[in-house]
């Protein structure tokens, strides 16, 4: 689906439910209901372990777990990835081979490099780099831009901004808060200080539950114990 139907379609509505995941007889996720919807920026944050990643993954389609309903206004899509032009989705793990140029990429992607680079021209000299000769934390920006503005309705990321600069970190996050317009973001990433301000909902993974939080969020990540007091 274009940028422009969905645009017509008026907001899109991703939810996810019903997933339930044990590890080793330890339930890892078992009280699980999230939502996303074009327009929005929903972070997802807990411990390392508690089972972001795998969320996410459960949501994108890379994992397939019993019972596990992922929704787009109201219609089952699983595996939501064979949905064309719904979700694209980022790992922890690098996502492009590294054989890859950066031009060749965004072609196979069909984004407009030169636009989703106009914000960090220092990429520019790179285009005809492959992926693997970048440094570890160009290569994530660059796939984050590419995620970021091919033509999805939505976009999960899983750590986007390790290893990236910190200079960076802030155009990448003023680039989601522009792009947010057209699509929805789910993000995950420990560094809570960049990710709460770009936040419109926040939920926490905390014990296998996930718990939307609403009011004062930093005062219940206090709380909970992940931000000091």
């Amino acid at each position: 689906m274009s940028e422009t139907a969905l645009n017509e379609a008026g907001p899109q509505v991703l939810e996810a439910d019903g997933i339930r995941i044990e590890f080793g007889g330890r339930q890892v996720l078992s009280s699980v209901y999230l939502r996303v919807q074009t327009g929005q920026i929903v972070g997802l944050l807990g411990r390392n372990g508690s089972g972001k990643s795998v969320l996410l993954q459960t949501i994108f389609g890379a994992r397939a777990v019993a019972d596990a309903s992922v929704r787009v206004n109201g219609r089952r899509v699983v595996p939501a990835f064979r949905e064309r032009g719904l979700l694209n989705y980022l790992p922890q793990e690098p996502l492009l081979p590294p054989s890859l140029t950066l031009a060749r990429a965004a072609r196979l992607l069909g984004v407009d490099l030169e636009n989703a680079t106009a914000r960090f021209p220092e990429l520019r000299p790179q285009f005809d780099k492959r992926i693997g000769e970048l440094s570890v934390g160009s290569a994530r920006l660059v796939q984050a831009l590419l995620l970021l503005h091919a033509d999805t309705a939505f976009s999960l990321f899983d750590e986007p901004f390790s290893g990236v600069m910190p200079v960076h970190v802030e155009t990448l996050a003023e680039e989601m808060q522009h792009l947010k317009q057209r699509k929805g973001l789910l993000i995950t990433d420990h560094r809570y200080a960049e990710v709460l301000p770009l936040c419109d909902v926040v939920y926490l993974l905390h014990q296998g539950r996930l718990l939307r939080l609403d009011g004062d969020v930093r005062e219940q990540l206090r709380d909970y114990g992940y931000l000091a007091g």
